[in-house]
């Protein structure tokens, strides 16, 4: 299995649900995503310009096949307010096999509704 044929997780982060919403919606509008966990009132601590910020964000797991990241990265500049988002692919090495295989029915763009 190669990393550009597999399924994976995406982590990122925005600064209010609302951004989150739209950048979740657009993914699985899309069949970029099979899913989108919003997970809201995280409380991140980062260096950024010199400095050491402290901003509650909402976390988004995104489920998603590897080879959409290209696809993923651009919708995220589009629509994201950060200069620099998070965005970081993990690959998914092990899972169920049936969730796996909606991940892919889920991110193909002739997908039926599952």
């Amino acid at each position: 299995m190669t990393i550009e044929n597999s399924q994976c997780l995406v982590f990122s982060t925005c600064p209010t649900q609302s951004c989150a919403q739209q950048i979740a919606q657009t993914l699985v509008e899309q069949h970029l995503a099979a899913g989108v966990h919003l997970v809201p009132h995280i409380q991140s601590v980062y260096r950024w310009q010199g400095e050491i910020k402290n901003h509650e964000e909402v976390w988004l797991v995104i489920k998603t096949r590897a080879e959409h990241f290209t696809q993923i990265q651009e919708i995220f500049q589009t629509l994201h307010p950060y200069q620099v988002p998070e965005l970081i692919l993990l690959p998914i090495t092990h899972g169920l096999t049936s969730y796996l295989a909606w991940i892919d029915a889920s991110c193909q763009l002739t997908s039926t509704e599952i």
